[in-house]
């Protein structure tokens, strides 16, 4: 983030220009029914009314289904099989997160239905979308925040009570210190989960983390002081064959990160001639 630039630019990775932010959705019931459902609309009730005329979306094309498994041989039946039930596995915890949402609310609480009390299966969740989004090819690019550069979130399920943000600014507190380093392993614990996914399913002649490249990091590297140079950032995948990985690469000229996301541009078949503040591809960086 440049000096002086609005506090909005903390809270999306997804912009229509410089000054448009995109929106994020954290409702997986919306994200599953903007990728698989077909009510027409984006209202709230006639979204649900259709739902509940459907019971789920596999129900509603049901027939099809089964003409199009008759039709196929045993491997690709088999494929078919377990998509679609990665599909109603999804659908079912969807449905049980409104059901624990009802019985955990309160009467003066208000709570976005589908979205699961624990944020742990809220987060693998939301992998578990992105997952049926690649494999079904419904996106070739997705951004994920875990949460916002300035969250407030506490983690009881790993003993951390603190809000998030305000343990960032350690002081060089030894406890908080180590707070944050739990919560930070707790983080690349959910990532794990997303990778172990996208290495188990199937795409090609390999897997989806064959085929994919992820970015994951952060916007400090030190937010104590809110130092934004020399992030540690992690770039997995085998990106079509054409990433390089095992690798710990330091930076002594400080770059900034968006010379990396011209490298990865590129194996998209993109190529612009800057972005952002960038200087130039990371050229020295073979495998990418």
């Amino acid at each position: 983030m440049r000096p002086g630039l609005s506090c909005v630019y903390a809270n999306t990775l997804n912009w229509l220009g410089e000054t448009t932010p995109l929106p994020m959705e954290n409702n997986p019931r919306v994200v599953f029914e903007r990728l698989f459902g077909g009510s027409g609309t984006t209202d709230a009730q006639a979204r649900q009314a259709r739902m509940n005329e459907d019971g789920t979306i596999l129900d509603a094309v049901a027939t099809k289904l089964a003409h199009l498994r008759a039709t196929l041989g045993g491997r690709d039946r088999a494929k078919l099989d377990e998509y679609t039930e990665a599909i109603r596995d999804v659908e079912r915890r969807i449905r049980l997160a409104e059901q624990q949402g009802l019985t955990d609310l309160s009467v003066a609480m208000e709570q976005p239905s589908g979205v699961p009390a624990a944020f742990s299966e809220h987060a693998r969740l939301m992998f578990d979308l992105q997952v049926l989004a690649y494999q079904a090819d419904l996106t070739r690019v997705i951004t994920f925040m875990v949460a916002h550069e300035t969250s407030n979130r506490a983690y009881p399920e790993i003993n951390v009570s603190d809000a998030h943000h305000p343990l960032s600014h350690h002081g060089g507190d030894k406890e908080k210190i180590a707070k944050l380093i739990d919560v930070n392993i707790y983080h690349a614990e959910l990532f794990a989960y997303y990778l172990d996914r996208l290495a188990q399913t199937e795409d090609g002649d390999g897997s989806l983390l064959d085929q994919s490249m992820i970015m994951y990091g952060g916007g400090m590297s030190n937010g104590n002081v809110h130092d934004h140079h020399k992030l540690p950032i992690a770039v997995v995948g085998g990106g079509a064959g054409s990433l390089e990985g095992g690798r710990h690469l330091l930076y002594d000229d400080d770059p900034p990160i968006t010379n990396l996301y011209l490298n990865l541009l590129a194996k998209l078949g993109v190529h612009p001639e800057t972005i952002g503040d960038s200087t130039g591809a990371l050229t020295e960086l073979t495998g990418v």
